[in-house]
């Protein structure tokens, strides 16, 4: 049978925040892409993000990594959880939906899955999550198209750009449990988006040209949002609902974003998605289930 760990009132409530949370972020990054370039709005999610993660982790008076090896750890951990998935996922709003970025986004689980099997052997691919992973495909594939698979325009390159950000944040979750597992996951983050930063500064003045500061007020709320309470505070409330609910609990938050992306997407961008991308959250989301055992009772 599979070990579920029920969820009390308040890490519902945690979660349902954290899911809103997220969902807003979708927004604010597009809203921000207006005035500022794509390597640019990254830069800004992890510098800000970063300079709160390390106030944190001062305040908490945490042990700091001495070891160089940890160091290169969090280079390679931002490069694949920060610095491929948030550029692509940037780059792909500018011509896609919002709320269409947000349902590619909970491919997130369907890839861990797919990538945790092959490198661990304790994540083996079992029926249940094979099923699983199976919906979650087939929903993708719906949402997108399946004329996207064949045939290549703007819109489809920017929706498989999408995925292979989701893909690299699959990657970075095995990269995670290798390398930064015995560190606090406050250091862990904020390691990991030191690294980033610093990946991202070369290429964002030889690409974007120097980082201008006299921003529309509109823009800055948005960057404040997706790097401070996006970002640094909601790594901050994934950890802790993680301790509360547990990971495939914790999962139920790729469910919960997409409804709020879509919302805000329809209300201030006036958005509309087209009914296959409903069908295939649909699919998507009976995968993510199976795949959290809500929707399995069996033996794997």
């Amino acid at each position: 049978m599979s070990d579920q760990k029920s969820i009390s009132g308040r890490a519902w409530a945690e979660l349902l925040l954290l899911g809103v949370i997220w969902g807003g972020s979708f927004l604010s990054i597009r809203l921000a892409l207006n005035e500022v370039p794509v390597i640019t709005v990254v830069l800004h999610r992890t510098l800000w993000a970063t300079l709160l993660l390390w106030a944190v982790v001062l305040a908490m008076r945490l042990p700091l990594p001495r070891d160089p090896k940890v160091w290169l750890a969090f280079l390679v951990m931002g490069l694949l959880n920060n610095v491929i998935p948030f550029g692509l996922m940037a780059w792909g709003q500018l011509h896609i939906e919002t709320g269409l970025t947000s349902i590619l986004n909970a491919t997130t689980a369907i890839f861990g899955v797919v990538v945790a099997s092959i490198a661990f052997a304790d994540e083996r691919l079992t029926l249940r999550k094979g099923i699983g992973v199976l919906l979650g495909f087939l929903g993708v594939a719906t949402a997108i198209g399946w004329d996207a698979l064949t045939g290549f325009d703007l819109r489809s390159t920017a929706q498989l750009a999408v995925l292979a950000g989701t893909l690299s944040y699959a990657l970075a979750s095995v990269w995670a449990r290798r390398k930064l597992a015995h560190l606090p996951p406050q250091v862990a983050a904020a390691g990991m988006l030191s690294g980033s930063t610093l990946l991202l500064i070369a290429p964002a003045l030889l690409i974007d040209g120097p980082i201008g500061f006299d921003l529309a007020p509109g823009t800055w709320v948005a960057i404040a949002y997706y790097s401070l309470i996006a970002t640094a505070g909601a790594y901050l409330l994934y950890y802790r609902v993680l301790g509360m609910a547990g990971s495939g609990n914790l999962m139920l938050v790729t469910l919960l974003i997409p409804p709020v992306a879509i919302v805000l997407g329809a209300l201030v961008l006036g958005e509309d998605l087209q009914p296959r991308a409903y069908a295939g959250f649909a699919l998507l989301g009976s995968g993510l289930l199976v795949l959290n055992g809500t929707l399995w009772k069996g033996r794997d």
